[in-house]
């Protein structure tokens, strides 16, 4: 988390800002805001269910190479799908 994340509370941590405004009020000259929240999901993204040891490798290898788990994930399935392709 970034340092001194919240103004007011000079939380460092979210932990920190929860705690602090269990115990405080917002000040009165607080400005108003609305919260949005939008929640679109892709109807073509999944989760599938991995083993933590696998997980905990795939990340090791891909932080090696400077990419994303879900980046080399995406790749080896679709190399292991084209070459099954292949075959069949």
């Amino acid at each position: 988390m970034e340092e001194n994340k919240s103004s007011i509370s000079k939380a460092s941590t979210y932990r920190e800002i929860g705690e602090y405004w269990d115990t405080h009020e917002l000040p009165e000259d607080a400005p108003e805001v609305e919260f949005i929240v939008k929640f679109d999901p892709d109807p073509h993204h999944f989760d599938f269910e991995i083993e933590s040891s696998v997980s905990d490798r795939l990340r090791t290898v891909a932080t090696r190479r400077g990419i994303s788990a879900e980046t080399l994930l995406n790749i080896w399935v679709k190399e292991k799908l084209d070459s099954d392709m292949v075959r069949t």
